[in-house]
């Protein structure tokens, strides 16, 4: 994750310089090229503070996922209900109201915890940056 958000910072970089190099040989085009150079900017800034506030949830997931606590919590949940499952490949009715339980206690432990980490957090409008992203995040964490 680190590595694809320093990837784009100097891919952003790069493209700067170029610009900037442009400017500096460029001849008397260099007010729309300035002004061109600008926007971009403004737009990679945009997208690059988008993108770092998303890898900065995914990261923070990661984290919440591993931690004690929340391994703990799995484990409770399971010890509670593994008896009711057998080793059939058939999805019985009763599995879905554990399931619905099992889904509210984790998504409501992980969003308070994200909550209390990161500043303004909203869950909406991760879940839509989310499906924005859901070819860069890897299948776990997207499953969750």
């Amino acid at each position: 994750m680190w590595s694809r958000l320093c990837d784009r910072k100097e891919s952003s970089n790069r493209d700067r310089m170029a610009a900037s190099e442009r400017i500096l040989l460029g001849g008397g085009e260099n007010a729309v090229e300035m002004e061109d150079l600008v926007e971009e900017e403004f737009a990679v800034s945009n997208s690059s503070d988008a993108d770092a506030a998303f890898d900065a949830v995914i990261g923070n997931i990661e984290d919440i996922i591993m931690e004690d606590e929340f391994q703990h919590l799995q484990r409770s949940f399971m010890e509670k209900y593994y008896l009711e499952f057998d080793d059939s490949e058939e999805n019985k009715l009763s599995y879905t109201p554990i399931f619905n339980e099992y889904i509210d206690l984790l998504e409501k432990y992980i969003e308070q915890q994200l909550v209390e980490r990161i500043p303004g957090f909203s869950m909406m409008a991760f879940t839509t940056s989310l499906k924005q992203h859901k070819d860069e995040v890897s299948g776990d964490i997207f499953d969750m």
